[in-house]
């Protein structure tokens, strides 16, 4: 029997390089994300999807339970889908844009495990795609930084309620994706030095592709529960082996 493993944000970028990599180890991976996926997944038959605007809290429940309707088990859980907001300062950005990713980048990922906890699935393990910048307070990355904090509690706190299954969030580093797109070619601004930074990585082995991220992702997945307690947060460059 194949393991099976749900991955949000399942479309593109990291979420999509995981997808690949389990398929290819033969795992059954579902899916959900706003936008459809190309061929390369639909067209695998072990990769079943569902469309989903995790923003729509009502939606969540009847969705995941359609497209899980058969599986047994979950023995990964990635809660991958997030949104990055604009590089500014605290007082440039608007509470309804701070509401608008906690929703995606918190909420969102309640509403999934409440719903997968509602419906009985035994579930191995939990992990949050959550960032380095949820513990460096690098100044710009405001309602982002604060909320990849807020999961890494989030995922804590069910950790406690929920000892029958491992949890973790997992800083991924740098990975080349449409966020970095936006972050590498943002206008020169002093007051963001960070940004310097992630353009002298860009196009090395210090910024992967999401393929290769899904590769190393899922090595440390598979041995993640002998290295931190559940509900622990780890951030993949700080690991030497």
């Amino acid at each position: 029997m194949s393991d099976n493993v749900l991955i949000t944000g399942v479309s593109s970028g990291i979420g999509k390089g995981l997808a690949i990599e389990y398929l290819a180890g033969g795992t059954a991976v579902w899916g959900v994300s706003r936008r459809a996926p190309d061929l390369s997944l639909l067209d695998h038959p072990n990769f079943h999807f569902r469309q989903l605007d995790l923003a729509c809290a009502s939606e969540v429940g009847p969705c995941l339970n359609e497209l899980l309707d058969g599986c047994q088990r979950l023995d990964t859980v990635i809660l991958n889908a997030g949104a990055i907001g604009r590089m500014a300062d605290m007082a440039e950005i608007s509470l309804q844009e701070m509401r608008q990713l906690m929703d995606i980048n918190v909420w969102a990922n309640k509403s999934v495990l409440d719903a997968l906890f509602e419906m009985r699935l035994p579930i191995g393990r939990v992990i949050g795609i959550s960032s380095g910048a949820a513990v460096t307070g690098k100044r710009g990355w405001n309602g982002y930084a604060i909320s990849k904090a807020a999961l890494n509690m989030l995922i804590q706190l069910y950790a406690r309620e929920q000892p029958q299954t491992w949890f973790a969030s997992v800083a991924p580093g740098l990975v080349e994706t449409s966020m970095q797109e936006y972050l590498c070619n943002h206008p020169p601004d002093a007051r963001f030095g960070s940004l310097d930074d992630l353009r002298s990585k860009r196009g090395t082995d210090q910024m992967p592709t999401p393929a290769m991220a899904g590769t190393t992702l899922k090595r440390l997945f598979d041995t993640i529960e002998s290295r931190i307690e559940s509900g622990g947060f780890i951030d993949i460059r700080q690991i030497q082996d």
